[in-house]
């Protein structure tokens, strides 16, 4: 599947959570984890589990950056 977006981080899942009707999935990335929220249907569709190789795909239409 090819798609548009250009923040793409490819890692391993380590922990998806189901909720009422949105899971958390949360994916390593090189050491860093990024909890995605995505819904129970698509972790459904997709056969997301711990261990699988899965991209988190960044879309905003607006990024804001803080230093400390």
């Amino acid at each position: 599947m090819k798609i548009s977006a250009r923040n793409r981080l490819k890692g391993k899942v380590v922990e998806v959570v189901k909720g009422a009707t949105t899971a958390h999935v949360r994916i390593d990335v090189g050491g860093s984890v990024v909890t995605a929220s995505i819904t129970n249907e698509a972790v459904d569709e997709l056969g997301l589990k711990a261990g699988d190789t899965a991209y988190a795909v960044v879309k905003a239409s607006d990024v804001m950056v803080a230093i400390d």
